[in-house]
Order: structure tokens, then C-alpha cells, then sequence
């Protein structure tokens, strides 16, 4: 039986109805136990890793010796030149659908903080989007924002990963998965009225290792349809390629999903953290600041151009990354910088053969669509187009080597900001934050925190030759919160941040994801 707090579930009577939550129960009775499995493996995986054994290929390889190909994109999300993301708040999801991009992804996941009120207001704005009476007033300068009636930016969600609990609503006694009770509730609300519109219901879905993880995906998909009397194939889903050990399985994946696939993108920040993470305890594998870490060096530069070639060789579209510049309308310098930083990056991937990328400002839509429009030209995607590259090796997806890399005072002190600064963020209720002309969600603030844990338990040290100690790191993280408290007029979380970030980098044990502690201290 689903519990939730009268007072929690009376401002949302809409969305959190007898028939949702006897869907989402349905859900999480079905599929909890493979959840429970799933993380119990990532475990597993991980121990191997830290042991030294490296990551290969499925010894088994009919998926990838057979003949076959996902289902083909709907005509209405054929062209996906150009996408944009961001939270799920009201002005966002209004914005971003006015922005002219292909897609949207509304994301309940690494942009949002899963605050009750955030979560529950995020369902509500949804389903006013889907219903296109979306509006909303700015308290600060009563401005009103609405939708465009001629807005055809395609809407999709990310749902939070498998790793997450939803703390608010139980199942006898115990927390629900916070993937199952997203995708549960906007499925149940909103793919009955998109199917009216002759359009699916498109998700995103971050954090999956390996196929095995996708298959249950889409076992929840397949569920879904038969328990609301959906025709096959309504739902459909990208797979964000943000893990190591899953740049492995792409084929395995693509094939798990095939009816429901949307095919696949480059993840590229959770990516990063992912290849951190898992080699954490090697200290052979170290990497260097996080600004060296470019999609041009060898193990980045391997997991695209597999990405791409799978993917186009199963008839699916291959997605680019984030490029985390953005403008600033207050300093023409940094916005010019930014959109020559943005188009190159997208002018690599074009070339590369990737048939759209994301955005992380509305300002930037268009310096994206144009490096697509003028190498595609009429064509909606380059699906057709499958790079005859090298083959890509097992030892190419593990290449850590960087040429001339270094790790550099700067670098630490960058992560220390970045990480305590966007953990107060992300408490104060904002999943997404503008730092240094850069927007920052969970994934820049793993890479931050991660890179500091195995820095300290490594025993590396800075281009200058100092030893990387916990003294040493001790006092920069006091001297940037310093600077920090000085242009903060009220600091409000910075000290929960502080100790928070304490702990991530300082504990001996390494905390999977950040989110896990911080969700202890929000609602």
C-alpha cells in the first residue's frame, strides 16, 4: 500500500490520484526486486574493478554478428538537430519550449533538486505542457511568460536514475524507487493525451552500466503500455551513454530496448565521473584537472566514435554531448567566447557523424542548429551515415593516458568551488547552477569531488611538486570559503555544503553519488 503524509499529498491532489498511485504500486511491486539486483551488481562490478580486472566486450556475440535494427524514430522527433535541458520548473520548461530547439528534456534527475515541492510542481508543469496551458508570472517583476502556440519543440523527461530513493512515498514502511515514482506518475497522466496529439511519450534514461539495466527499462515499458492500454512502441527512450562499463554494451543495449529505442547520447560529464569513479583505487589511472579532460583525448575521443558507428549501424540517432558554456548578456567578451566554444564543439560532432547535440542556454539554439543545417542540409539526421573508422578496441575505451597532463593549484581550487557552491545550490532547491560562465548540475560536481578523493588517497601531487595531502587541500578548502563568504551576503546551506563536501573528499570509503547524503538534508 503507497503511504504519503496527508500534508505532502493534499496540495497535489491532480497528480497524486487513487488510479496514478495504483499504477506506480503496480510499478514498483513488479520491478523493485531487479532493481534491488541491479544495484547489489553494480557493487559487484565495482570490487572487480578495484582489483584490477579491466572491462571488456560480452564474450557472447550474436547481438552484434545479427542482422537486425531498432525501430525507426516517429517522423515527429526525426530531427533532432539541436536539444536543450534544464529542471522542471515552470519558466524553464516555457523557455525551453519557446527556444526553437528540436527537443526539450525536462530532467527530474541531475539538474533538479528532489525536493518534495520541486518533484510534485514538476509533474504538475508537465502535464499543464502536454495540455499547452502553460504560463507563469514572475513574482520579482510580474512578468508573464506563456507558451507559444506554435512551439514544436518535442518534450521529453529524464526520470531520476535507478540509484535513487524517493523518501516521501513508502511501500510498507520502506522508500520507492525515485526512478519508478517519476516515470510512473507522467506516464500515467500525460501518454494517453500525447497519443491523442499522434505523438509518443519520450523519455531519456541516465546512469544505466549495462544491458542488463536497459532490459528492465524495458520490461517497465512494456508493462506500462499493457496496463494502460497503449499500442507497442508508444514509449520510447534515449539511452544517455554517461557510463564506462555501458560504452561496452551499446549494441547489447540498442538491441534490449529495440521497439522503445530512441537510441543514444553522449553523456559526456557523467561520463568522465563514470571513468573516475570505478578506478578510483588504481593509482596507475590518475587524471588530470578536469579542464585537460577534452573530448579529444583518447578514451573520450574511443566512446564517441563507437557511440556513433553502433548506434548508426542499428538505425538509431546518436546524440552529442553538453558543452557547458553559456553567455552572459551583461559581458559581450564571455558571450562571444562562448559561442566560439560551443560551435567548434559542435562542428566536431557533426563531423564525427553525430546527428543532433545539446545546449545549455536558449542563446546557444540557434549557433547549434546552424553547424547542423549547413553540414545536413535538407536531411532531418545522417542515421544512414556509418563511420568506417578503426575499430575500436577494449584498450581504446581504457586509454587514461593524457599527454602532458598535469594537476595544477588552480585545479583544486576549481573543484572546491565548484562542488561546495553547487551542493549549496542544490540544497537551497536549484539542480542547476551558473558558476563561472559555466553551467554546473551533479555530474560537474561528481567529477569535482571525485577527482579530490582519488587526488588525496593516490598520492599524486601538483605540477609545482607539492604532495596532494588532506593539510594541504585543508587549507585551500578554507581559504575559498573564505572568498566565498565575501561575496555571499547571506550564505544560507554553505556551511551543510562545506560539511558535506568535507566528508565526500576526506572519508576513507568513496560515497557512490553525492545526492545520496546531500537527499538527507532537503525536506
Amino acid at each position: 500500500m503507497i503511504e504519503i503524509e496527508s500534508s505532502k499529498k493534499k496540495d497535489y491532489k491532480s497528480i497524486l490520484t487513487d488510479d496514478a498511485l495504483n499504477f506506480l504500486e503496480k510499478i514498483c511491486s513488479t520491478f523493485e526486486s531487479s532493481r534491488q539486483e541491479i544495484l547489489e551488481n553494480r557493487e559487484k562490478m565495482q570490487q572487480s574493478i578495484s582489483s584490477g580486472n579491466k572491462l571488456s566486450f560480452p564474450k557472447d556475440q550474436k547481438i552484434r554478428e545479427d542482422n537486425w535494427k531498432v525501430t525507426p524514430p516517429p517522423t515527429d522527433v526525426a530531427n533532432r538537430n539541436v536539444e536543450i535541458t534544464g529542471p522542471v520548473d515552470r519558466k524553464m520548461i516555457i523557455n525551453a519550449l519557446n527556444s526553437g530547439a528540436d527537443v526539450f528534456m525536462a530532467d527530474f534527475e541531475d539538474s533538479t533538486s528532489p525536493t518534495w515541492k520541486n518533484l510534485m510542481d514538476g509533474q504538475v508543469n508537465l502535464f499543464d505542457a502536454n495540455n499547452r496551458k502553460l504560463e507563469y508570472v514572475d513574482p520579482k517583476n510580474e512578468k508573464t511568460y506563456a507558451l507559444n502556440e506554435d512551439s514544436n519543440t518535442s518534450l521529453f523527461v529524464r526520470p531520476r536514475g535507478l540509484h535513487l530513493y524517493d523518501k516521501n512515498v513508502l511501500i510498507d514502511g520502506k522508500s520507492i524507487s525515485g526512478a519508478f515514482l517519476d516515470f510512473a506518475l507522467y506516464t500515467f497522466h500525460n501518454a494517453k493525451l500525447r497519443l491523442e496529439n499522434n505523438i509518443g511519450t519520450y523519455f531519456y534514461i541516465p546512469k544505466l552500466e549495462n544491458s542488463h539495466e536497459s532490459q528492465l527499462w524495458n520490461d517497465i515499458f512494456t508493462f506500462s503500455e499493457d496496463e494502460l492500454d497503449l499500442p507497442r512502441g508508444t514509449i520510447r527512450a534515449t539511452v544517455l551513454l554517461e557510463t564506462i562499463s555501458a560504452s561496452f554494451e551499446i549494441e547489447e543495449m540498442l538491441y534490449s530496448l529495440k521497439e522503445h529505442s530512441l537510441g543514444m547520447n553522449a553523456g559526456r560529464w557523467d561520463y568522465i565521473f563514470s571513468a573516475i569513479k570505478k578506478h578510483r583505487d588504481i593509482k596507475d589511472i590518475n587524471f588530470p584537472d578536469r579542464s585537460q579532460i577534452t573530448m579529444t583525448v583518447p578514451f573520450m575521443r574511443a566512446y564517441t566514435e563507437l557511440l556513433v558507428q553502433s548506434c548508426h549501424k542499428r538505425g538509431a540517432h546518436a546524440i552529442g554531448g553538453m558543452s557547458a558554456f553559456i553567455p552572459n548578456r551583461r559581458d559581450p567578451e564571455i558571450t562571444e567566447k562562448a559561442i566560439d566554444q560551443v560551435k567548434k564543439d559542435k562542428e566536431r560532432e557533426v563531423n564525427m557523424g553525430f546527428d543532433g547535440s545539446w545546449v545549455a542556454h536558449p542563446d546557444l539554439v540557434k549557433v547549434c542548429k546552424d553547424v547542423f543545417q549547413d553540414s545536413l542540409g535538407t536531411k532531418e539526421n545522417q542515421i544512414d551515415f556509418v563511420p568506417n573508422e578503426t575499430v575500436i578496441s577494449e584498450n581504446m575505451l581504457q586509454d587514461f593516458n593524457i599527454p602532458g597532463s598535469t594537476i595544477s593549484e588552480e585545479g583544486i581550487r576549481t573543484n572546491i568551488r565548484v562542488g561546495i557552491l553547487y551542493i549549496q545550490s542544490w540544497l537551497l532547491g536549484q539542480g542547476a547552477a551558473a558558476l563561472y560562465n559555466l553551467m554546473e548540475d551533479a555530474a560537474t560536481a561528481e567529477i569535482s569531488r571525485s577527482q579530490l578523493w582519488q587526488w588525496l588517497n593516490t598520492e599524486s601531487h601538483t605540477d609545482s611538486k607539492v604532495i596532494i595531502s588532506k593539510e594541504y587541500v585543508d587549507e585551500l578548502m578554507s581559504d575559498e570559503v573564505r572568498k566565498i563568504k565575501d561575496f555571499q551576503e547571506d550564505p544560507k546551506k554553505l556551511d551543510d555544503a562545506v560539511n558535506l563536501f568535507r566528508d565526500l573528499i576526506f572519508d576513507e570509503d568513496f560515497e557512490e553519488f553525492l545526492t545520496l547524503p546531500a537527499y538527507t538534508l532537503i525536506d
